[in-house]
């Protein structure tokens, strides 16, 4: 019975999308499972298609009107084919000149099978785009396209090495689903990870009512009060109301082990040979993935094509092209056309014709700040002058009104700066790098409301008389210990502005267990000193003469990530918390620091 009345939702869906696409595109002269006619292009619906273990995925698949044998374009999502935002994109695509063919991924919607997140891509996308190429509506040649999920996939197909494919487009995408996905320095992304794997993408299709919204918990929970409770690992039954599997082995397998390392891209780059171009936003929670595409192709790419064929283009966005973002305007040149910037891509790769992109430096850069591209012949940039910025202070750095100073000369007495970190009272997220319909902002928000807290340590610059450039990777060396045998450290890199705008450029997190890697956990000595090494995201930016450069210290970042609780218990499995006691460590031999990377002005 359950069966049946899932069927006909799925059936009654369908026909609404159908009905809604007729009313709102051109004409159509047949029903939804064969090929239509609109403009110059037709679309054939819910195309099957058999995958060797005997589980059918289902496409849409569109083509030019004129029969013919196309260059070919796959997609796979697991959002729905007829709701994912990418129709009017395809249409496009098949307008000039393309077949393309988009799935559902296996267990979601019309597709058959079980829906497990990043466990079948790799198989079915190899399979997916060989099935495609083989079609007589395709030439052979085929490309990849899509962002986020859909740009992971790409990845996971592309390391299968399919014959068939040519050039893959990941855009706003993982390469490591556990590194720069579910954790960030291993702090777990509760916000993304709850709201995504639990809310939206439980173990079944999602409702209608809940598509297109930005906060997917019905009105009568609080999403906010639903982040707050402990222990994690039984949080799924607060919405979901029956344990959610894949949230549950999330937390199970807290470090980089083999669970994950099965389904990383990054461990597969050196099977990859073909072309790849990655794109990504300054303030996306994709960022380090989009970087490490292109790093990794460089490097480790299968082929002299696929080394050679890395390109990456980063713009002042969160998940997605605009010209304003977080409460800045970073003026109409931020913004980018992607129908055309795909275009550029497949026009060259796919039918040899010249767009100018054979031209280009690979990597393609926004400044904000002087909000102007530049190309780049390489990331980091050939040339870049690694500065240390030190953190110093006489005691009393706690919050804006503290005596927390940076500068690029040495300190030359020793001095640390102390706080309490409460679990109960953690510091808000406010901007950085999130995403997807969690309650919190993304973006270069304004830190001073944080920046007044006493439990948040704040160091700042002199006035700028000249330009200060970066572009490239940031990290901070931190000497610090705590009172127990876990913590996070939190630490953020700001641009203030004359009036006192406190932008952030860039943030990192580590959770102190995995100071030693990512696939090592180890707990600490509680008060002993240690040497932290703090990824934080890539940046490029333009500190202006009058503005200062500013980092911020602290020990949470909630609800984008979870609340460490101090207790050194297993991820998720802690239900209480305590107070620590935090003591940074800067002059002297402990010289804490920040490492900017400088690079010539614009």
């Amino acid at each position: 019975m359950i069966s049946q009345i899932k069927n006909n939702l799925i059936t009654n869906l369908r026909i609404l999308f159908f009905l809604s696409f007729i009313l709102c595109s051109f004409s159509f002269i047949s029903d939804s499972q064969k090929s239509t006619l609109a403009n110059d292009i037709r679309i054939e619906r819910h195309k099957a298609v058999k995958m060797s273990d005997g589980v059918t995925l289902f496409a849409d698949v569109y083509l030019p009107a004129e029969p013919g044998r196309y260059p070919t374009i796959v997609s796979s999502t697991p959002y729905g084919v007829q709701r994912d935002g990418s129709h009017e994109m395809f249409v496009k695509f098949a307008q000039h000149g393309y077949a393309v063919v988009f799935f559902d991924v296996r267990g979601r919607y019309e597709s058959e099978g079980k829906w497990e997140p990043f466990r079948n891509e790799a198989k079915d996308g190899y399979e997916s785009i060989e099935w495609a190429a083989a079609q007589p509506f395709s030439n052979g040649k085929v490309a990849t396209y899509g962002g986020s999920y859909v740009g992971h996939n790409q990845w996971a197909a592309a390391s299968q090495a399919p014959p068939h494919l040519v050039v893959s487009f990941p855009s706003l995408a993982s390469t490591n689903i556990y590194a720069n996905w579910l954790t960030m320095g291993g702090a777990y992304r509760l916000s993304f990870n709850y709201g995504w794997g639990v809310v939206r993408m439980p173990n079944r299709i999602m409702l209608p009512q809940y598509w297109h919204t930005e906060s997917f918990m019905p009105e009568n929970l609080k999403y906010d009060n639903v982040l707050m409770h402990l222990p994690l690992n039984d949080m799924d039954m607060t919405y979901e109301g029956s344990p959610v599997q894949h949230y549950r082995d999330w937390l199970k397998h807290e470090s980089y082990d083999e669970y994950w390392k099965a389904i990383s891209d990054e461990e597969r780059f050196n099977k990859i040979k073909v072309p790849t171009q990655t794109l990504g936003g300054w303030f996306d929670i994709f960022l380090m993935g989009t970087i490490n595409g292109y790093t990794g192709m460089k490097k480790n790419g299968a082929t002299e094509e696929a080394r050679n064929g890395a390109r990456m283009i980063i713009g002042p966005w969160g998940h997605g092209p605009s010209q304003s973002f977080g409460g800045i305007d970073f003026t109409p040149a931020a913004m980018l056309d992607m129908f055309q910037f795909h275009m550029r891509l497949y026009d060259y790769y796919l039918q040899g014709i010249k767009t100018g992109i054979e031209n280009e430096k690979p990597v393609q850069l926004f400044y904000m700040g002087v909000n102007k591209w530049r190309g780049e012949t390489d990331w980091p940039i050939p040339g870049t002058e690694f500065r240390e910025l030190y953190i110093d202070s006489k005691g009393k750095a706690n919050s804006v009104r503290g005596d927390g100073k940076l500068t690029f000369t040495k300190p030359s007495s020793s001095s640390s700066d102390s706080y309490n970190y409460d679990p109960l009272n953690p510091v808000p997220t406010t901007g950085g790098n999130n995403c997807c319909g969690t309650p919190t902002q993304a973006g270069p928000y304004d830190q001073r409301p944080l920046e007044r807290r006493e439990d948040l340590l704040v160091y700042t610059s002199e006035f700028l008389s000249d330009t200060i450039t970066i572009a490239g990777p940031v990290r901070m060396k931190l000497h610090a210990a705590t009172d127990g045998t876990d913590t996070d450290w939190m630490i953020k890199l700001v641009d203030v502005y004359p009036n006192g705008y406190a932008m952030p450029v860039s943030e990192g997190i580590l959770r102190a267990r995995f100071r030693e890697g990512l696939d090592k956990m180890k707990l600490l000595k509680p008060n002993q000193t240690y040497e932290y090494d703090i990824e934080l995201t890539g940046t490029a930016n333009a500190f202006l003469p009058g503005h200062r450069i500013r980092i911020d210290i602290t020990s949470s970042n909630f609800p984008q990530f979870d609340r460490n609780p101090n207790t050194g218990e297993p991820l998720g499995s802690s239900s209480k918390t305590r107070v620590a006691r935090q003591t940074i460590y800067h002059g002297g031999t402990t010289l804490s620091h920040i490492l900017l990377p400088v690079v010539k002005g614009l």
